[in-house]
């Protein structure tokens, strides 16, 4: 499984629909859609400032985090970035790793 960040920002329409069904309506229909996409979901917050909702998932590869960015960027109600998280043990196997790599000029 792999771990992701969403920053959600809603429209205007987005705003109306969950004025309409209210927040935790909104963190259902998630928690639902992580799971039916046979991941799971980590937490959930409303949020003040650029970004209108966090949400942490746990989902099984790329291509499912990209299906959800690509069907919620597209629903026109709210737009989102999508934040690939690691865990610490990720970051020690990446440093262990052999690149050969030059700077520009060096």
């Amino acid at each position: 499984m792999a771990k992701y960040l969403w920053k959600v920002s809603s429209t205007q329409a987005g705003v109306q629909g969950i004025m309409k069904e209210g927040g935790s309506s909104r963190r259902a229909m998630v928690e639902k859609l992580t799971a039916g996409l046979g991941g799971s979901l980590e937490a959930f917050y409303f949020a003040f400032g650029d970004d209108d909702v966090y949400v942490i998932a746990d989902v099984p590869d790329a291509e499912t985090a990209a299906a959800i960015t690509l069907t919620v960027g597209a629903s026109g109600a709210a737009s989102i970035e999508t934040v690939v998280l690691l865990t610490p043990e990720q970051i020690d196997a990446a440093t262990k790793k052999s690149v050969d790599y030059r700077a520009p000029g060096a």
